[in-house]
C-alpha cells in the first residue's frame, strides 16, 4: 500500500481519469504517497443486468442506490487501522480547510458517492462522516470526491514542491489569502504595491496580515471570529494595524456563522 489511500465506491470510475493529469495528483501518484483505487459499484450489482438501483418505496421521482451493491464493495475493501469512510452527499457537513489537515492522520480515506435521486437509507451507517461541498447538488458524488483527493494530497509532505506555499493559504487561519503579485512591475497601469518593493521582510509582513484581513472582511466577514490566530500575534504593531484595518472598514458587526 501507497503512504495514504483513496478507496473510492463509484458508479462512474471513468470521472477519475482526470486525476491522473492534473499536476498535483498526478506527481504524488508517481511518487507513491497516495493511490487512488476505484471499485466499480456496477460489478456489485445484481442480477443478470448488475441493477444497482430502484424505485424508491412510497413513490416519487428518480431513482434511489440500492443498499446491496455499496455494502458488498465496502466490505471488500481492506480497511487499515486508520481509517474513515465518507459518504458524499449534499446532506452532509460542509467540508473544512480544517477537515483535510485532521484527515492527515489517517492513512485511507473511503468514499461513496451518491448518485440519482440519492441512497437507501440504511447505507449511512457505512459512513464515519457524511460530506457536502457546499450548498447546492449535483449529479453524483465524483466531484466532491475528487476535490477530497486534491485537497488533501496536495498537503501531504513530498507533494508540492515548495511546502512553504501551504502556509498562508487562504482558510489556513479562517482568513483568506492577501494579494499576490509578480513581473511585470507595471501591466495596464497597475502597479505593484510598492511596499513589496521595499525589501523590509517585517513591514511586507504587516502589510500581507492587514490585506488578509481586508479581503476577508470585504468578502466573508462570516470567517472572521475570536479564534484567528493573526488576532494572537505578539506583535503589538501588528495588532495595532489589524485594529485599524478593521475600523476603517466601519464594521458594524459580525455574521454568527455555524462551524460545522
Amino acid at each position: 500500500m501507497s503512504g495514504f489511500n483513496f478507496d473510492v465506491i463509484t458508479l462512474f470510475p471513468k470521472a477519475f481519469e482526470l486525476i491522473k493529469n492534473s499536476g498535483v495528483i498526478t506527481r504524488a501518484l508517481e511518487k507513491n504517497l497516495v493511490d487512488v483505487n476505484l471499485y466499480d459499484l456496477r460489478e456489485y450489482g445484481e442480477g443478470p443486468y448488475r441493477q444497482v438501483d430502484d424505485k424508491p418505496y412510497g413513490g416519487g421521482a428518480g431513482m434511489v442506490l440500492k443498499p446491496e451493491p455499496i455494502f458488498k464493495a465496502h466490505a471488500s475493501i481492506k480497511k487499515s487501522l486508520k481509517s474513515k469512510t465518507l459518504l458524499m452527499t449534499p446532506q452532509g457537513k460542509v467540508l473544512k480547510q480544517k477537515d483535510l489537515v485532521r484527515w492527515l492522520t489517517l492513512d485511507q480515506i473511503i468514499i461513496i458517492c451518491g448518485q440519482y435521486e440519492g441512497f437507501d437509507e440504511r447505507i449511512r451507517c457505512l459512513a464515519d462522516e457524511e460530506i457536502s461541498i457546499g450548498d447546492y447538488v449535483l449529479s453524483g458524488g465524483e466531484i466532491p470526491a475528487i476535490s477530497i483527493i486534491n485537497g488533501l494530497t496536495r498537503l501531504l509532505p513530498g507533494t508540492l514542491g515548495d511546502p512553504a506555499s501551504l502556509v498562508d493559504e487562504s482558510h489556513n487561519s479562517n482568513l483568506l489569502e492577501y494579494p499576490h503579485y509578480t513581473r511585470p512591475l507595471i501591466f495596464k497601469k497597475m502597479k505593484v504595491p510598492d511596499i513589496l518593493l521595499s525589501g523590509n521582510h517585517e513591514e511586507i509582513k504587516l502589510w500581507r496580515n492587514k490585506k488578509m484581513i481586508e479581503r476577508t472582511m470585504e468578502r466573508r466577514k462570516d470567517l472572521i471570529g475570536k479564534q484567528n490566530s493573526v488576532y494572537h500575534e505578539e506583535n503589538s504593531q501588528n495588532k495595532e494595524v489589524i485594529n485599524n484595518s478593521i475600523n476603517t472598514l466601519e464594521v458594524i458587526e459580525f455574521i454568527d456563522y455555524p462551524d460545522w
